[in-house]
């Protein structure tokens, strides 16, 4: 398990997150970053579905919540992007491969090597899985996971954030507010109603966080941080000359939990939630 040891155990209740060094190995990790160069190597995205990832609200609605090639990937592998690499006709201004933000939704079923890490011996346990996998040099503004994954009751969602590479301060770590978990929601992004001029919106009001309360979390290559989905957490822009690769996945515990109905993401037909363990 994951979080086994009772100092562990006791540092993730009270934080909201947990930094695990030396997780994975370094050639797990190289595995993974040699997987994405082929997927990107073939990548092919019409211009009118290239669409800007962010986790700010108003961005967010104008790009994603916009977009059905957003709402229909959570069971493809589908390609986002970083702001301002496309011009007004959806054509890269940089070297295409360099312009991804995000890989997403369902490479854990569809790619065999993140498939294996992620139902690794290390992670494995009751839990339903779906994955989400952002890559390169994203800015993700602060939030909160449960805003975006919501179950009945809260507190059933876990991030597993992997570094692929060293992942500091110059090239975009993550910063937490610790103890932020205990709070609950404000807002919730929820799937629009039929007929409404974006695919999701925002229910709730977005709160200001006080900048001062985050701390920054370096992390080297193969280490895991363990994030709670209601803990506050945000990354800045990558101000360094090296990349900060990362896969990162959620799990839910299935047992007494309600997946919400309104999430953007849903299970579909041709790929349910699978079971971790299995």
């Amino acid at each position: 398990n994951q979080c086994s040891d009772p100092a562990e155990l006791c540092f993730f209740h009270e934080d909201g997150f947990l930094v695990l060094e030396c997780f994975f190995s370094p050639e797990e990790c190289d595995s993974m970053r040699s997987s994405i160069q082929r997927i990107l190597d073939v990548m092919e995205v019409p211009p009118h579905c290239r669409t800007e990832f962010s986790t700010k609200e108003e961005e967010q609605l104008q790009a994603q919540g916009s977009s059905d090639y957003f709402l229909t990937s959570g069971d493809k592998i589908r390609f986002f992007f970083e702001k301002g690499v496309l011009d007004e006709r959806g054509n890269f201004l940089i070297a295409k491969e360099k312009s991804v933000s995000k890989i997403g939704h369902a490479l854990h079923a569809h790619d065999p090597v993140f498939k294996q890490i992620t139902h690794s011996s290390k992670v494995a346990g009751p839990r339903h899985t779906q994955t989400l996998t952002p890559l390169l040099f994203i800015t993700v503004t602060p939030h909160q996971d449960a805003t975006f994954l919501h179950t009945e009751p809260l507190g059933r969602v876990l991030g597993f954030w992997i570094a692929l590479e060293d992942a500091t301060q110059e090239n975009g770590c993550l910063w937490f507010i610790p103890g932020s978990h205990t709070s609950g929601i404000t807002r919730r992004m929820v799937r629009a109603a039929q007929g409404a001029s974006t695919c999701v919106e925002f229910v709730g009001s977005e709160p200001t966080y006080d900048d001062s309360k985050f701390i920054p979390v370096p992390i080297s290559k193969g280490g895991l941080i363990v994030i709670h989905g209601e803990v506050v957490h945000k990354s800045e822009m990558n101000s360094s000359g090296f990349s900060r690769h990362v896969y990162t996945f959620h799990v839910m515990e299935a047992k007494g939990t309600s997946w919400s109905k309104e999430n953007w993401l849903q299970p579909t037909p041709e790929l349910p939630f699978p079971l971790l363990y299995a």
